[in-house]
């Protein structure tokens, strides 16, 4: 699995002494077969690109696997989760529980949710229907208990506000939603030059200790120069 190197990270918000530690800015979920090796991958660098501390992952354990509590874990320390809606996305159970496991911390800890429609049709996510509907036949045998949740979870995050990439520009469409994303987030705009020396080893380590847990969330940085 992956997380972002990113050298700059958002502030964190304050939140309720119920609500989990943020260790992630953003949590990718995305149907790997579909979209990683090209749109999630390509969203994943810009997010990286742009300082947003970003956990993928990309060790996906075999179909009838229960999902890892790393990966909840991961769920529940992020502040926003952007769920990458392909054709294939309901045909992995995987998929299916991380969303159950999203909405129940967009409901627990106000965790911004965004759902991309990639190539798939809003309303047969929200209706179950087409690639969205047939993995529920064999769902019904295998997996009886959790149909019902998954079910409405797809019903919910199709009634969410998000973006629908259909046959437009990838780039353009990834460039526009890395700046809501910045925007939900609340991450400055920051232009550094490439050509400083010795700069990204020194960032890394102001990053780590911004991520340091402290109990009143609050950060104190001097920067002091010679001469």
């Amino acid at each position: 699995m992956k997380r972002s190197h990113s050298m700059f990270s958002s502030s964190s918000s304050s939140s309720s002494s119920s609500s989990p530690r943020t260790e992630y800015d953003v949590f990718l979920s995305f149907r790997g077969e579909d979209t990683r090796n090209n749109f999630t991958s390509h969203l994943y660098a810009a997010l990286c690109q742009k300082g947003i501390y970003t956990f993928l992952d990309d060790d996906k354990l075999e179909s009838g696997k229960s999902i890892s509590p790393e990966l909840l874990k991961a769920i529940e320390n992020s502040r926003c989760s952007v769920i990458v809606l392909s054709e294939n996305y309901a045909s992995s159970s995987w998929c299916l529980d991380e969303l159950v496991k999203i909405l129940e911390c967009r409901e627990a800890y106000k965790q911004i949710v965004l759902p991309i429609f990639y190539h798939v049709d809003p309303s047969h996510v929200r209706k179950q229907i087409g690639s969205f509907g047939e993995p529920f036949h064999r769902y019904e045998q295998d997996f009886s208990q959790k149909v019902q949740r998954w079910r409405n979870a797809l019903t919910q995050v199709a009634s969410l506000a998000g973006c629908a990439l259909h046959d437009g520009n990838e780039a353009k469409f990834i460039q526009d939603f890395i700046v809501k994303v910045s925007n939900k987030l609340g991450v400055a705009q920051l232009n550094i030059s490439e050509d400083l020396f010795g700069l990204d080893s020194r960032l890394e380590k102001l990053n780590v200790c911004v991520r340091t847990p402290l109990l009143d969330n609050v950060h104190f940085i001097g920067i002091c120069r010679l001469g």
